[in-house]
């Protein structure tokens, strides 16, 4: 999810670029949220706030992302169960019509 995605939703006091630039010097570039909030004249605690929801929605984004690689994970192993239960199945055909016809 982009960082300006979760901003959609807040107060218009700063633009979406503003906002996910100064979230990027703290995520990205590692500086500390009270350094970047004073430099760019922000309240420290705002800035805490929109971090906050940037690491939030990269988390729910990460839970999304393993649920979708499980859930792959389940749809390859049924469907070789499928196959080889279908096989077997066939196999048993053939040898019920054959020992039928004997």
């Amino acid at each position: 999810m982009a960082m300006t995605e979760v901003f959609m939703s807040s107060n218009r006091q700063y633009t979406d670029e503003f906002r996910a630039e100064a979230v990027k010097q703290v995520i990205e570039r590692g500086f500390s949220v009270v350094e970047v909030a004073t430099r760019i004249g922000i309240p420290k605690h705002t800035l805490y706030e929109w971090v906050h929801k940037v690491r939030k929605a990269a988390r729910v984004s990460d839970t999304v992302a393993v649920a979708d690689k499980s859930e792959a994970a389940e749809v390859r192993r049924l469907k070789a169960e499928l196959k080889r239960v279908t096989e077997e199945r066939d196999i048993l055909k053939k040898a019920a019509a054959y020992f039928a016809r004997g």
